[in-house]
């Protein structure tokens, strides 16, 4: 009697997502929002975001914008990988501290990621707090560290990274330039990448480092600028 419920429940559910998904089709015309929604009516944060299935305990996964924590403990929890979260935030560096303070597997560090060293800017906005959002000139701001990816791979001592998943609020772009023009491409084996279209020039800017990214990589599944995936060829 329970599996045959389980069997109904599951059912109605792929129903229910096709007349979604047909529905965002025909009605949504808004390609960005029709992205948006196909994603959710898709479980993408549970599905395509997680499934990784060359991952292992000897993986490591560099998590860019870590923010709460919830894509680091996902990743470490479900392949038991290494997982570096890097996020700029003091507040929400300090709670990743806290949630993982007795996982040894899953390291946090209290700046960003880039093209450069500094300290800059970040908009005060929770989860959409961005060092490049033209939207939060208005918005309290607070100074935060950025490191340049090359030393930090050095200084960390990375022999490579598995996964890199890449959610920093606009500055993505000037990241995977700095990454393709020091020819470190390479080096990571999968991106998981959310571009940002508030950025000025966000299409041009993407279809140019997709046009590089295909000359090594292979994109696996893409919801534009919400999220798309890269895998090594």
């Amino acid at each position: 009697m329970l599996s045959t419920y389980k069997y109904l429940k599951k059912l109605i559910r792929n129903i229910y997502q096709k007349v979604q998904c047909s529905y965002i089709r025909l009605f949504i015309r808004d390609k960005f929002k029709s992205q948006v929604a196909l994603w959710y009516a898709e479980n993408g944060n549970k599905t395509k975001r997680l499934d990784y299935p060359k991952l292992n305990q000897e993986s490591i996964v560099f998590d860019l914008g870590g923010y709460l924590g919830d894509f680091a403990f996902d990743i470490n929890q479900k392949y038991s990988s290494k997982v570096y979260l890097f996020e700029p935030h003091p507040k929400f560096f300090e709670k990743c501290c806290i949630r993982f303070k007795n996982n040894k597997n899953i390291h946090v560090f209290n700046y960003g990621i880039g093209d450069k060293h500094g300290m800059f800017f970040l908009s005060d906005t929770l989860d959409g707090s961005s060092f490049e959002n033209p939207n939060h000139v208005n918005e309290k701001s607070i100074k935060c560290e950025i490191r340049d990816f090359l030393t930090v791979i050095e200084d960390l001592d990375i022999p490579k990274i598995d996964l890199m998943k890449i959610n920093i609020e606009g500055d993505e772009y000037k990241l995977l330039n700095h990454i393709l023009n020091n020819e470190k491409i390479t080096f990571t084996d999968q991106y998981q990448i959310q571009f940002h279209n508030f950025v000025e020039g966000a299409e041009n800017k993407r279809e140019k480092i997709i046009s590089e990214l295909k000359k090594t990589h292979s994109r696996t599944w893409c919801y534009e600028f919400v999220w798309e995936n890269w895998e090594l060829v």
